[in-house]
């Protein structure tokens, strides 16, 4: 497997991702422990919120309670405002590079993959964000959901090129 900054050779055949990394630097493994503590501080916050509870996630789709919608809606404010101010102030990464925005193009698979998510995260109660919070929690029956996701990103890899756009 080669690996350049644009692209990605597998089985050959080059893959051009539609969201680049476009950093330049690269970091080291030390330099990547800031991740680590920020997703360990994620997963406390996911948890405290009750974010990962099952309950909380049943109670949002059978549209019984706000929690969820408030949390998810808070999320896209944060999102929307930090991507304005990004682009606004031309705000850098803490490595001092450009931060760039990529446009994307809509697919109506977009559509299929969305309500497939949606369908997975009623039946098992966790998306890939909280996953890890409700493994780390002591909710190992979430393995098998980890597993599964795991499994149909291999066979949507597999399948892509089959798949309608």
């Amino acid at each position: 497997m080669k690996t350049t900054k644009e692209q990605i050779e597998i089985s050959g055949e080059p893959f051009v991702c539609e969201a680049p990394n476009d950093m330049k630097r690269v970091e080291g493994p030390l330099e990547n422990l800031k991740y680590l503590v920020v997703g360990i501080g994620f997963g406390i916050v996911f948890v405290k919120a009750e974010i990962i509870s099952w309950f909380r996630i049943q109670e949002m789709f059978r549209f019984q309670s706000f929690h969820m919608y408030g949390v998810i809606g808070s999320a896209i404010l944060v999102g929307m405002v930090s991507v304005y101010l990004i682009k606004k102030y031309n705000i850098k990464t803490m490595n001092g590079e450009e931060v760039i925005f990529h446009p994307k193009k809509f697919q109506k698979g977009q559509i299929y993959g969305g309500l497939i998510f949606g369908l997975g995260w009623a039946l098992t109660g966790a998306c890939p964000g909280p996953l890890f919070a409700q493994i780390g929690s002591g909710f190992v029956v979430v393995l098998v959901t980890l597993a599964s996701a795991v499994a149909g990103t291999w066979v949507y890899g597999f399948l892509k090129d089959k798949l309608p756009n």
